[in-house]
Order: structure tokens, then sequence, then C-alpha cells
């Protein structure tokens, strides 16, 4: 009997069960194959005592639309990184990954998938170097793997966001405000932009295009006649202007290293204001709401296919890679490629295009 463990890390995403159900139904179909879930990401095999669960079909039945994962994640610590308290009560982090990989060998573990970002797909690639055979499966709503059309969760995270816009239209029409939309994305503005071309956005601002606050003024006046009209700003959370920095702070959790983003939208009306802008406005910060919920049927589907893809890899041995949708196909392209640079918004490209011919200021 082999043994192949499936591990969820980062933050959560629409399609990670629909994932998990597809791994273990094309599991089911060989005859000797056990299917085992680590609860959350690597924390489940590094705990003492480890959790563990045996993932069969009756365990997944019924999940691949609910949101979330039904083996837990978590975006901290993790084998290369683990927060511990010093004797001095101070948290500092070590690396346990010999020690986890020895465990996952006492368990007989043949193979690991690892449904992850970018983050944890470098954790992947750090654990295939040390002899681990693992496979990763890209997972995020920011739409930041460069190596991959796209990543399951995102078309659910631009849907809700499409439909905050939809909804923010006809109460800034009600009120002649301005409702500024914040969204997640991190450093790509692939959500902001997909957004606001599909809810018919007036202004949006992405990390990728340094905006200029009294451009983004200008395009807001002409959307005003004697104080009578209405605009809705769709702004991604890493959006900043020229010559200025991204709202973040650094996080006071142990074994959270990234930054957290947000309250640019808050910044953006006080900016604003500061430069006359004189109209109402007020801001929407849709947050955690993009990544919860049911998966629309984009998502369900491109989750299923990564995951029959991925144990397809394990059955054949195909370690060091991860699962990448380059339409029409699903192929296998190795980590190390899969994290060498992020997927940004060109400047030039055709979404940007499509978002200037539609007259949306992009604040340049």
């Amino acid at each position: 009997m082999k043994r192949l463990l499936i591990v969820t890390g980062g933050g959560d995403c629409p399609g990670l069960n629909a994932v998990i159900r597809a791994i273990v139904h094309r599991a089911s179909k060989e005859r000797h194959w056990e299917v085992l879930g680590s609860i959350q990401a690597f924390n489940g095999i590094l705990w003492e005592p480890s959790e563990v669960v045996v993932l069969n079909t009756k365990k997944v039945a019924g999940i691949h639309f609910q949101g979330g994962t039904i083996i837990e994640t978590t975006n901290k610590g993790g084998p290369f990184s683990w927060p511990v308290k010093d004797k001095n009560g101070n948290w500092k982090t070590i690396d346990r990954s010999d020690e986890m990989i020895r465990k996952l060998q006492a368990m007989h573990i043949d193979a690991v998938i690892n449904i992850g970002g970018d983050g944890s797909q470098q954790i992947s690639e750090k654990l295939f170097k040390k002899g681990l055979n693992i496979i990763g499966v890209p997972k995020t709503i920011d739409n930041d793997l460069s190596s991959t059309d796209f990543t399951f969760g995102f078309q659910t995270a631009v849907q809700i966001a499409t439909e905050a816009v939809d909804k923010l239209v006809t109460t800034a029409a009600s009120h002649n405000r301005v409702f500024v939309l914040e969204v997640m994305g991190r450093d790509a503005g692939w959500i902001a932009l997909n957004a606001a071309v599909a809810g018919g956005a007036e202004v949006c601002l992405i990390p990728e295009i340094p905006y200029d606050i009294q451009k983004v003024k200008a395009a807001l006046e002409k959307r005003f006649t004697f104080d009578r009209g209405f605009a809705v700003v769709v702004v991604s959370e890493g959006a900043f202007p020229k010559g200025g920095e991204v709202v973040s702070e650094n996080s006071k959790e142990a074994g959270y290293e990234n930054r957290i983003l947000g309250g640019i939208a808050q910044q953006l009306i006080v900016d604003l204001k500061e430069v006359g802008f004189k109209h109402g406005m007020r801001e929407t910060v849709l947050g955690h709401l993009q990544r919860g919920g049911v998966p629309i049927a984009y998502d369900r589907v491109l989750a299923a296919q990564f995951g029959v893809k991925a144990f397809e890899m394990a059955l054949a041995g195909d370690f060091g890679k991860m699962v990448s949708y380059q339409h029409p196909d699903f192929v296998a392209v190795p980590l190390k490629k899969a994290i060498a640079k992020p997927n940004l918004i060109g400047k030039n490209s055709t979404l940007v295009k499509t978002a200037r011919g539609l007259g949306i200021c992009l604040g340049n």
C-alpha cells in the first residue's frame, strides 16, 4: 500500500475542497493507494502528537462546493520557519524540515501534494531539494503565479468583487457619491482590474501602475455636474501613489512573516480631500469575503482538473513539479520555474488596453 499526503497551506481559497475531492476520487481508482491529509498544512506533521486524517471517498463526499478546506490551513510558520520562544520569552524561528522529512518517512509517506500559492510552492521547492517526493498545485485568489494561465479561486474572487461593484453603483448613484472599493491581490492587480472592467468602474488603481492623485481627482471631477453625479473606484490593496509606499504594517503574530496590507481605500479618500476633491466619498473594504464561500463552476472544474493531474503525476513519479494550466492542457512544470517570477499585469497588456479603451482611469 502506498501513501499520499495532501497539504493545504497559505490563505484559504474557493476550490480547495474540490481539489482534495478530485485527488481522493482519482486515487480510489488505483488498488494500492491510501490518501491522508495533514491538518493545518505541515503543522499536522510537526505537532506532537501528529494530526493526520484519512481521506477516502466517504470523507470527501459533497465537499466540492464548500468553501475553505476540510483539513484546515495556515500561513504561519512552516517546516523552515517554525516559531518557538527562547529562554527570555521572545519568539524566534527554527528549521524543522529535516525532522519533518524523517517523520514522513516513518509514516511511510510515498508522495506529498502541496496545494498553495507562491509561499507554499517555495516550501515545496526547498523540500524537494532535500529529497522529498512532492508535487505542487497552484492556489491563490491573487492569480500571481506566472507559470499557469489561472490559479483556481481567482475567478470566484473576481465574481465576488464584481458583485460588490454592481451593488455600490446603485448606492453611489442614489447618494451622488464616490465609493472606493478595496480588494485583495497583494502585489498583483488582477482582481481589481477584472472587477473594474466587469463592473464598469470609473477608476481602477493597481500595484503595477503607481497613480497620480491629481489625475484620479480629475477623472472623478468629470463625473459630477453641479454636485450631481457618482463614481466607483476599485483599488487593489497593494496600490500606491507615485513616490509613495504601499499602506501596510508588520504583523505581530508569531510565525506570520508577510506584511499586512490594507487601508489604501481610506488613505485615498484622505488624499483626495487634501487635493481639493469636495464631493462625498465612502470606502468599502471587501477583505476576506473574497476568500470565502462557494466556488463558482469555473473554479470547481479547474480545481478538479488540477487534482486529477496532480495524482497522476504522483502515480508516474513526476516529482519536484507543479501542475500548470496552459490552455487547453494541464502540464507539469518544475517548481523552480513555477516560483521564478510573479505574474503581474503588464502596463501594455491587453487587459490594460481594454480598460483604457473603456475610459477607465488607471491613475497615470
